[in-house]
């Protein structure tokens, strides 16, 4: 008979079955707040601050929390314009893929790139300071990839919602 490893809480550890209620309380504080300091997070979940501080440090080390960051204001910062952009590539071939990966990879215009199923290859959300540089762009660094066929760019005109927030399962 095997006995059940369980938390400061009594209940199951986060890294052998995921993460536990507690756990989960904290992944959606965290992403309410990422500075919040573990004093806090420790009275929200009713633990003392080092079994909170080893949680989060155990959430972190088997990846449920991918990192911190800022929200920056992109109009504040002359960056406008932002546009989902359809590739189509002529071949659809591991080669073909990975070279398209890594160019986008090295554009910081390139927020987001997804692999996609569909009538088109990749979906790509992308920012630039107005419409000249997404035609700058357009042309010097997704046109020009060999193997891109063809593009379909949607502008944005208003953001109604734009979050990182995952909805964390009670």
């Amino acid at each position: 008979m095997t006995r059940k490893s369980t938390s400061p809480a009594g209940e199951p550890n986060a890294d052998r079955r995921g993460p536990d209620r507690i756990d989960r309380k904290l992944l959606a504080r965290l992403q309410q707040d990422g500075r919040a300091a573990v004093s806090h997070l420790a009275r929200e979940v009713n633990l003392t601050v080092t079994p909170t501080l080893e949680r989060v440090r155990r959430l972190e080390s088997a990846g449920y929390i991918e990192g911190y960051f800022a929200r920056l204001n992109p109009a504040m910062l002359g960056l406008g314009l932002l546009a989902y952009v359809e590739v189509s590539l002529d071949r659809t071939t591991p080669d073909a893929f990975e070279r398209f990966k890594q160019v986008m990879l090295a554009h910081d215009e390139v927020m987001e790139c997804h692999m996609v199923a569909g009538g088109f290859d990749y979906l790509l959300k992308v920012r630039v300071r107005d419409m000249e540089s997404y035609r700058r762009f357009l042309g010097d660094r997704i046109a020009s990839v060999r193997g891109v066929q063809q593009t379909h760019t949607y502008f944005v005109m208003e953001e109604v919602k734009s979050t990182h927030k995952i909805v964390v399962p009670e």
